[in-house]
């Protein structure tokens, strides 16, 4: 596995992986993702400056994840401080037939090297209440839980926030 910023000649095979992931989120209860989000504009836009990240297998994508320093106002009501400085995982996904690889462990694990590289020592991280391969996820990679907020981009859902410290 190959843990490299993502170039706009990523975003047809991303959306294949995108396209994969939506149903079973949605099976599950979880309508975090849909038709609407995330799309090619959000990835173009995450690959022009630099943020997002793919894991990839034998030259296909396996998992994406952007990488920034974008804090939605909503994390105030966590409890956290959004003027501080932070490294925040968005738009984690991993292709289902390359689960249980370690991918979205690998790609967390890039967040952190992202943080270490520009000094920066908190990570942060929501996902949906309904998301139950991440909520144990985070917690097994040093996160701990913060509180459960709303998003104005995703009305009725509720989300649950994890931050690290480094």
């Amino acid at each position: 596995m190959k843990i490299r910023l993502a170039v706009e000649a990523d975003i047809p095979k991303i959306m294949q992986l995108v396209k994969k992931v939506v149903p079973l989120m949605q099976a599950a209860g979880n309508f975090q993702w849909g038709n609407d989000y995330p799309n090619p504009g959000v990835f173009a836009e995450d690959i022009e400056i630099g943020q997002l990240w793919v894991a990839e297998i034998n030259g296909d994508v396996a998992g994406v994840s952007a990488i920034t320093k974008d804090q939605d106002p909503e994390y105030a009501d966590a409890g956290w401080e959004i003027n501080d400085e932070a490294i925040v995982t968005h738009r984690l996904a991993v292709d289902p037939d390359c689960r249980g690889m370690g991918i979205a462990r690998a790609l967390m694990e890039q967040a952190e090297i992202v943080a270490k590289n520009k000094g920066i020592k908190i990570l942060r991280v929501d996902t949906n209440s309904e998301n139950l391969a991440t909520r144990a996820l985070f917690p097994k990679l040093g996160y701990e839980f913060s509180g459960e907020i709303g998003l104005a981009k995703r009305p009725g859902l509720r989300f649950y926030c994890y931050e690290k410290l480094l």
